[in-house]
């Protein structure tokens, strides 16, 4: 295929039978199923993912994101009384009065529009924002996160029809920082016993913060991939991760990135010599094919949605046509797909 193909979106599309669209997850998490992909050779492997342990190697940095996802779905109704759904994506003051979000009917709900929450709460309706956002505010005296704690729901990608999951199913079990509206669903196949294997193996374990937005969701509406504008996410890489990054490379072993959020994070924070600066960042990083990676080297990830921009990413790491052929297998192989579903270890 000519590389100027790469760029169309239309080249990143596929049927996928329905019934291969996780609708709850596997227990125990790790009993998921493990595609491995050796993309220099283009041959692959089917294991379970607890298996994992036997393709890295001592002195390997394993990086995970231990974002934690906010029940940040809140209901209740207009003055009118009619029913009202918001989905708060992120704040926009240190206070977290002031809320980016979703509303639903959009349409009808404009600057000025009060909402009475079913547990009572007045929020209002400040201002539109583009691609159908707006700003909401709550009362000085609410502490927002403690409400959605109490009162919020899960927010569930919406091809997902199962809304009564419990909540702890849909966070990894080393989530820790609130923050993301999804999650960073590589992460959620570890359980703590495979991580104390890795451990004990001589595995590094390591992990930066990256807050999922909605636009992971989102899917490429351009013909050409280049004129798409990628959405922002918050990230904060610790000064020990930077530094054990570095070692890692100085000794010649790889820094495995869990999920397509840990290489957007690391990737936007590169630095020349592979190595990346710490501290806090906006990752807005388009990864497609003819990326040059400066610091992943192996990548644990699920299987993505069409035409989608994490199914881009992984075109780029493992190679377009390893990434079509290794799909059109999974299919064949009845593999799980998207947030609940089956992952791919790409080396």
């Amino acid at each position: 295929m000519a590389i100027l193909d790469l760029y169309k979106t239309e080249s990143y599309d596929y049927f996928l039978p329905e019934e291969l669209i996780a609708q709850s997850p596997i227990e125990p998490r790790d009993a998921s199923r493990l595609m491995v992909l050796h993309r220099d050779e283009g041959t692959i492997e089917h294991r379970r993912f607890r298996d994992i342990v036997e393709y890295l190697s001592p002195g390997d940095l394993l990086v995970a994101n231990d974002t934690r996802v906010i029940p940040a779905r809140l209901r209740g109704k207009k003055g009118s009384g009619g029913e009202v759904e918001i989905f708060l994506l992120a704040p926009l003051d240190e206070e977290s009065k002031k809320w980016k979000a979703l509303v639903r009917p959009g349409r009808r709900l404009r600057a000025g529009q009060l909402i009475f929450l079913d547990c009572g709460i007045r929020v209002v309706v400040e201002s539109d924002l583009p691609e159908g956002i707006r700003v909401v505010s709550f009362p000085d005296e609410i502490d927002v996160r403690a409400l959605l704690e109490e009162f919020g729901e899960v927010p569930l990608p919406p091809y997902i029809r199962k809304k009564d999951l419990p909540f702890e199913r849909y966070q990894t079990v080393f989530a820790k920082n609130d923050g993301s509206v999804a999650a960073p669903t590589a992460g959620l196949h570890f359980t703590e016993a495979l991580m104390a294997s890795l451990s004990q193996k001589g595995v590094i374990l390591a992990w930066i913060t990256l807050h999922v937005g909605l636009g992971t969701f989102r899917p490429v509406n351009v013909t050409d991939i280049k004129e798409h504008t990628m959405h922002s996410e918050r990230y904060v890489v610790p000064s020990q991760v930077a530094e054990q990054i570095a070692k890692t490379k100085s000794k010649g072993r790889r820094v495995v990135a869990v999920g397509t959020t840990v290489v957007r994070c690391l990737e936007s924070a590169a630095l020349e010599n592979g190595s990346v600066k710490y501290g806090p960042g906006i990752a807005s990083l388009f990864i497609y094919p003819g990326f040059q990676f400066r610091v992943v080297d192996a990548l644990i990830t699920n299987f993505h949605l069409p035409k989608s921009t994490l199914l881009m990413l992984v075109a780029a790491f493992a190679g377009y046509e390893n990434i079509i052929k290794a799909y059109q297998i999974a299919i064949k192989e009845q593999y799980r797909f998207f947030s609940f579903g089956d992952a791919m270890l790409i080396l």
